[in-house]
């Protein structure tokens, strides 16, 4: 896990272009979530979050484009047990090509 992206250049891997992988980042781990591209694609339930850091949507249960960051500042402890949900199950389907810097 050698790869270090800034925030604009994950955007980059935001499904838009289908030579790219998607790749998702909780909590500063950058996921390659391409196998999920119909969730995770343009159109796809979960689109929001490609190419972007989700650590606070996730948490939130959100998909309001407010919400999607990774400010965990002023969550709940039972966001932070779902946030931590969500990355087990990140961790077990997807896997990990970088963090963000």
């Amino acid at each position: 896990m050698s790869t270090e992206l800034t925030a604009a250049q994950l955007r980059a891997y935001d499904g838009s272009d289908a030579s790219k992988p998607i790749y998702v980042a909780i909590r500063g781990k950058v996921y390659d979530v391409s196998a999920g591209r119909g969730f995770y694609g343009p159109g796809g339930d979960y689109a929001i979050f490609a190419g972007r850091e989700a650590s606070r949507a996730l948490a939130k249960m959100s998909k309001d484009t407010a919400d999607v960051s990774g400010d965990l500042a002023g969550l709940s402890d039972k966001e932070l047990g779902v946030l931590a949900d969500w990355e087990k199950k990140f961790e077990a389907k997807y896997p990990v090509v970088g963090r963000l810097a």
